[in-house]
């Protein structure tokens, strides 16, 4: 979809204000309030937010004097994005709006280990199924109405600032003409997100040497997906995802680390409302911290590290100790960054959720530390957060 209304900081910062507001909307004067726009200004784009289809009037609100004011708010069917959470034995793809909410799941075992041609055949064939059976409609349009003069002055071009930002950063995102495989896409996509086990590299999206499938190293999975799909593709850690689609929630901490215990262990750090990937988007390689330098080998070449120490206390049915261990690790990210909160997720953690929780929180209690662990409670956070790629910078985050 073209949408140049999102070309502009303050477009984006309007947008998700509207996000945030849910479907009692805000008003455009609130808007500038909490923008620091003119009311001139947010006239003028919130008008052509209306134009894109992206807005739309929700009702009148009581005003404290004159006219009531005109409530606005998102259009949640103004574009879709695909989220797909590519794990070593399983493959989900969800199918969000604009507004993050899932209107579709798909998931289907997975071999990791199968290699890049059988697994990406499976991640096209799914992305496809989604769109073509998830929403088939266009998106709303509005025609924008003229500014009350009461409580919307009329917008002046003077004040307004010049579109000049692209909605993603093209050293993230990949757009490519469909290949000869690729199938129409019915639904307006807006992109696909993808998440899979790192380390990788974001920018270049290249998966890196991935414990246990070192096949996928410098596989261009990006650009691959792209020409097959003929769509936005976006490439990330599968934690960093699911960090992300955490972050953008309204009552997000502003620092926390996302734990995630599942095939694998590793983290998604967010720092000041955003995630941190670090200069070579290696970092959240939690897993990987070695806290047993006589411990038991690891498939990334080290011993004793935090994940193989967690799963096989996990697989000798010792939950209890893998909370310890992992509240070990914990403990490490919370002194070294000084983070707000610790949440938890993953199919291990959730399959005892309680026992996870409690463990780390022990663990930190007795070292001193106050920051208080929580779990992520949905199973597709990660395929969620995927979503969250291509969403993410249409308001800004």
């Amino acid at each position: 979809m073209n949408l140049p209304a999102l070309r502009s900081p303050n477009a984006a910062l309007v947008l998700d204000l509207l996000r945030t507001a849910g479907e009692t909307g805000i008003s455009r004067l609130e808007l500038a309030e909490r923008t620091g726009l003119t009311p001139q200004a947010v006239s003028k784009i919130t008008a052509r937010l209306r134009s894109e289809g992206l807005a739309t009037e929700a009702g009148h609100r009581a005003s404290t004097g004159g006219k009531p004011r005109t409530v606005l708010r998102l259009v949640p069917t103004a574009g879709y994005a695909v989220g797909v959470h590519l794990d070593r034995d399983e493959l989900t793809t969800l199918l969000t709006d604009l507004a993050g909410t899932v209107v579709a799941r798909r998931t289907r075992a997975l071999d990791l280990g199968a290699g890049a041609g059988p697994v990406l055949d499976a991640v096209t064939e799914e992305v496809r199924a989604l769109a073509a059976t998830g929403a088939t409609g266009t998106a709303a349009c509005d025609t924008a109405a003229e500014p009350d003069p009461d409580t919307d002055p009329v917008a002046d071009p003077a004040t307004t600032t010049a579109d000049t930002d692209p909605v993603a950063d093209p050293a993230t995102t990949t757009t490519a003409d469909p290949g000869p495989a690729a199938g129409p896409v019915l639904a307006p996509v807006l992109g696909v997100g993808v998440a899979m086990p790192g380390p990788l590299d974001h920018r270049a999206g290249v998966p890196g040497r991935v414990t246990g499938f070192p096949e996928w190293e410098g596989h261009p999975v990006r650009e691959e997906l792209a020409r097959r799909l003929g769509l936005p593709v976006v490439l990330d850690k599968d934690t960093n995802a699911a960090a992300l689609g955490l972050a953008v929630r309204p009552a997000a901490p502003g620092s926390f680390a996302y734990v995630h215990l599942g095939t694998g262990l590793g983290a998604g750090l967010v720092l000041g409302g955003a995630p941190l990937r670090g200069d070579r988007t290696g970092a959240g390689e939690l897993g990987h911290q070695t806290v047993q330098l006589d411990g038991p080998p690891c498939g990334c070449g080290g011993r004793g590290c935090l994940e193989v120490l967690c799963l096989a206390a996990v697989g000798r049915g010792d939950d209890a100790g893998a909370a310890r261990i992992l509240g070990a690790g914990a403990a490490n990210v919370v002194r070294l960054l000084d983070i707000d909160e610790v949440l938890l997720g993953g199919r291990l953690v959730l399959a005892a959720p309680e026992v996870f929780a409690g463990g780390v929180r022990e663990v930190l209690a007795g070292l001193g530390l106050t920051a208080p662990v929580g779990v992520a409670g949905e199973r597709d956070a990660v395929a969620d957060g995927a979503a969250w790629l291509i969403l993410a910078p249409i308001f800004g985050k």
